[in-house]
């Protein structure tokens, strides 16, 4: 059980207090309501950049991480399709620094050219270097836009492509902050060694003075039920060939969610999973597979991914994860099959509260979804799941219909070291 109080500054800012007083250090989480999803088709990858351009300098702290080094704190950020996450872990002594440097830069970022330019320059090498020139880097630029034909999950968060990084300006820069960088479409947790009070005075010292606005509300284009199978291949000098297939699935909101991620894990989590227990330990189609579910705000993806072994066509392989679907689509799980993944997932949200900044993190996310208690209901939602609700949704999910494949195709050697040559003569 995460104990929490909750309060809302008059700027609209959601505020969480987590204590826990066997620790001397604090976290303060920052959580803004933006992510990939958010953004024009024409200029994707603006949340991500914003994820840098938050570090280059605010307007009265023109070095962000100096003045946290000097009081023993470290920081970092995330961004997702979903939000952009910014936390920072501090000597709760010091904890004040924390709320100076990110009331700041929600306040205003000391927007320059040059900061842009830098930052542009960062986020591009990102690009190139994670997702051209890394082997099978570019999957989800391919696989997302295959399994999104409308929703903005189409393109992943670094962006569709370079150019709208390369060709962003500074007006859609500050418009993007502007629009989406404000107190009122945040959310704020402290936890550690604090006390409710003093965080609400720091928070009413720090953030209060912000000015609020509306919130942004989405309304964002929603994607079609999927009524056909599609497919795309791909080839490239990669060390082995690659089978992913998705299926669209509920939302992390959705009480329809939790089947489907017992679903995934009986699938394809672990050693002791269908996928790796029949396909890489007896029939030896596979180096790796696994199964996930990506646990979208909006309908999201579960995923089936894996390596094949050298000889091993790809045709074959994805008939074999095909029977072991098809499987789980007209025969009920067995109760102890389905306990020890619940047994999985109750061991994972367990571990998942030790750290600190975990908690904090999950606080927030959850009251984003629209309650922060959704954190101390987890275990309860997922011992709730029956073989019944994972055979429904299997059903439902796990259509022929429903899924997208993609074969990464491993470059065969022969034309691999052809292409080699062929490039050094040039």
């Amino acid at each position: 059980m995460i104990h929490f109080t909750e309060f809302t500054l008059n700027n609209g800012l959601r505020c969480i207090v987590h204590e826990d007083h066997t620790t001397p250090m604090a976290v303060l989480n920052v959580l803004y309501n933006v992510g990939s999803r958010d953004e024009d088709p024409e200029h994707t990858g603006f949340a991500h950049l914003f994820e840098h351009l938050m570090f280059s300098g605010s307007v009265n702290i023109p070095s962000y991480d100096e003045p946290l080094q000097l009081v023993g704190g470290e920081n970092n950020a995330f961004t997702s399709p979903d939000i952009t996450n910014y936390y920072l872990t501090v000597p709760a002594a010091n904890i004040e620094t924390g709320f100076w440097l990110e009331s700041d830069r929600m306040l205003n970022l000391a927007f320059s050219e040059h900061g842009l330019e830098v930052q542009r320059k960062v986020v591009v090498e990102e690009f190139k270097q994670n997702y051209l020139n890394q082997p099978y880097g570019d999957l989800w630029l391919n696989l997302r836009p295959l399994a999104y034909q409308q929703h903005p999950y189409r393109w992943a968060t670094i962006g569709k492509e370079v150019s709208h990084i390369e060709n962003a300006t500074m007006q859609q820069v500050r418009d993007f902050f502007a629009k989406h960088y404000a107190p009122q479409n945040a959310v704020l947790v402290v936890a550690g060694s604090v006390t409710e009070a003093e965080v609400k005075r720091l928070a009413e010292k720090w953030f209060g003075p912000i000015p609020g606005g509306t919130r942004y509300e989405r309304q964002l284009p929603q994607e079609p039920r999927q009524q056909e199978a599609r497919f795309l291949e791909l080839m490239s000098d990669v060390p082995l060939s690659a089978l992913y297939k998705v299926y669209h699935m509920p939302s992390r909101a959705d009480e329809a969610y939790y089947p489907v991620d017992l679903l995934s894990d009986v699938l394809g989590r672990g050693k002791s999973s269908r996928l790796y227990q029949r396909l890489v330990k007896e029939q030896q189609l596979f180096n790796s597979i696994s199964a996930s579910v990506s646990g979208s705000l909006e309908p999201g993806l579960l995923v089936v991914s894996g390596k094949l072994n050298a000889g091993v066509t790809l045709e074959e392989a994805d008939a074999a994860v095909e029977a072991i679907v098809a499987e789980l689509r007209t025969e009920l799980v067995p109760a102890e099959e389905l306990e020890k993944v619940k047994n999985q997932a109750e061991a994972s949200i367990v571990f998942g509260e030790i750290e600190l900044l975990n908690r904090a993190m999950n606080l927030a996310y959850s009251k984003l979804i629209g309650d922060a208690n959704l954190v101390n209901q987890e275990s309860a939602k997922v011992q709730a799941v029956t073989p019944e609700a994972v055979l429904a949704a299997a059903q439902d999910v796990l259509r022929p219909d429903n899924c997208s494949t993609l074969y990464y195709r491993a470059q065969p050697k022969e034309a691999a070291a052809t292409l080699a040559v062929a490039e050094e003569m040039e």
